[in-house]
């Protein structure tokens, strides 16, 4: 598995990776959507640059222009809820693509271990495809993995992309070995912070992404 943290070189990325963790920028949602959605543009320019390419020809008033365009046919998958605002910045820029959506939720077992459950998918065949699946935050990397292993019910990709806003080494680390180092597959972060704490949330990180977004939400286990 190839990874390519983006934070290791400068760019307009970096404007908004600062405004989605700051905590006065954060109280306004609007923006805060707009910001990760702002992340998803840019990072779907930096993934398009991996793709592969043909000529096409183009009509225009004066005579024939050549193109050189992406020649990949696309699914972009999403984990829901939080990753809604990153597909619609990837989605903003393969506006072609064909649409996945999955459902995943942390939630701890009877041994008091965290485990992640997935309990929808709408998708379409991504046999032959280039599947990009996207997830604000790599936390521990379960989520990712349950959701890449879901979609691959639906077919084989020529190759996937999995991106994420912020990332960690352990989770990066996870992805390895879960996917088993697959040269198929390629990660790219926008940033790599350091640490998971004990309710494996990144650290500095920004919070949870999903309720910045959409509002607290009421856990099963708190009625």
């Amino acid at each position: 598995m190839k990874v390519i943290n983006l934070s290791d070189g400068n760019s307009l990325l970096n404007q908004y990776l600062r405004e989605i963790r700051d905590v006065n920028i954060q109280k306004d949602s609007l923006r805060f959507r707009r910001n990760i959605e702002r992340i998803g543009e840019l990072m779907a320019v930096e993934v398009s640059r991996e793709l592969n390419y043909e000529d096409t020809a183009v009509q225009t008033p004066l005579g024939v222009a050549h193109v050189n365009t992406i020649a990949d046919k696309i699914v972009l998958g999403t984990i829901l809820r939080a990753g809604l605002p990153l597909h619609h910045g990837f989605l903003n820029m393969f506006d072609g693509a064909e649409n996945a959506f999955l459902s995943a939720y942390r939630r701890e077992n009877e041994k008091g271990e965290l485990e992640i459950v997935a309990e929808y998918m709408a998708a379409p065949s991504i046999e032959g495809k280039t599947l990009i699946l996207v997830d604000p935050m790599l936390a521990t990397g379960m989520s990712m993995e349950v959701g890449y292993l879901a979609l691959l019910k639906h077919g084989k990709p020529s190759h996937t992309h999995l991106c994420c806003a912020i990332a960690t080494p352990q989770s990066i680390e996870y992805m390895r070995k879960a996917l088993h180092d697959r040269d198929d597959v390629t990660l790219w972060c926008a940033a790599v912070d350091p640490i998971l704490n004990e309710k494996k949330y990144i650290v500095p990180g920004l919070g949870d992404a999903g309720d910045l977004c959409y509002g607290t939400k009421v856990h099963l286990s708190d009625r």
